[in-house]
């Protein structure tokens, strides 16, 4: 029997899960996929995220944060609102956060300040944080190497870099999320000559639900990302890494365990 497996980011709080959420957490139950970490996209949804993993406390958990996106307007009662989600013990991350200046939907200037205080935050809290980078590295690594001694740890979360950025996130002790862009043969080849380079106790796997739904899966119905299709990225990661898939599900779930503390909360191991 293969070991579970731990999503460490999904979007339980989408709108496409609305009608058929408590199926979806049964095809992922019925997959092996053994505990879920709703993500926290703004202060209103990480409330959401944190009062759906309240109804399934054996299963789920949930990040607080402001992805950078929706980093306009951040400001410190944005963080004092984060603050009072984070010490909720369901909530196991700060995040998302981070930069993204791939479509800029917020002001440069405004997604670093959010950045900032959202580390300032999970520093002062001694949470992990969950973060997202796009296009944006040189600044990225900026603000969170000045942060860095401060933090407990992080995970660079759906990571579609380069070598060169790898390595920086791994030298700075962070983990690496690897989501089904894995599996496009069309964006991330380079990603499957990378995964190998990936210490075994700093990678995590995760869906990204209900986006991300990797391109070389047969049998799904639409285009919609699952938490029951984690297995298949797994699989697919070890593919790539050269590993046998049990050794991938027993260290990432075990990777997973350790950062975000779900030991006494699940008895994930």
């Amino acid at each position: 029997m293969n070991p579970p497996l731990i999503d460490i980011g999904v979007n339980l709080t989408s709108k496409q899960f609305r009608e058929d959420l408590p199926q979806v957490i049964a095809r992922a139950l019925a997959a092996g996929v053994s505990h879920m970490i709703v993500t926290g996209l703004t202060a209103q949804l990480s409330q959401a995220a944190l009062e759906l993993a309240r109804t399934r406390p054996k299963v789920l958990c949930s990040t607080a944060g402001v992805h950078p996106h929706n980093a306009r307007g951040f400001d410190r009662q944005t963080q004092a609102e984060l603050r009072n989600l984070a010490c909720a013990p369901e909530v196991v991350a700060l995040g998302e956060c981070g930069l993204d200046y791939d479509r800029d939907f917020s002001p440069r200037p405004e997604q670093r300040t959010a950045f900032e205080l959202q580390l300032e935050l999970a520093a002062e809290l001694g949470k992990p944080v969950f973060l997202h980078e796009r296009s944006a590295h040189e600044d990225f690594y900026r603000i969170l190497k000045n942060a860095r001694e401060k933090l407990t740890g992080g995970v660079v979360h759906c990571f579609t870099g380069g070598e060169a950025e790898l390595e920086a996130y791994l030298e700075l002790g962070l983990c690496i999320g690897i989501t089904g862009f894995v599996c496009d043969e069309r964006r991330g080849t380079h990603l499957q000559a990378l995964v190998a380079r990936i210490p075994a106790d700093r990678l995590m796997v995760e869906t990204d639900a209900p986006f991300l739904l990797p391109r070389d899966l047969r049998g799904a119905s639409g285009r919609r990302n699952e938490p029951c299709y984690l297995p298949h990225v797994a699989a697919s990661v070890a593919r790539y890494a050269g590993r046998s898939e049990a050794d991938v599900r027993r260290d990432t779930t075990a990777t997973a365990s350790r950062l975000f503390d779900l030991q006494a909360r699940f008895g994930a191991a």
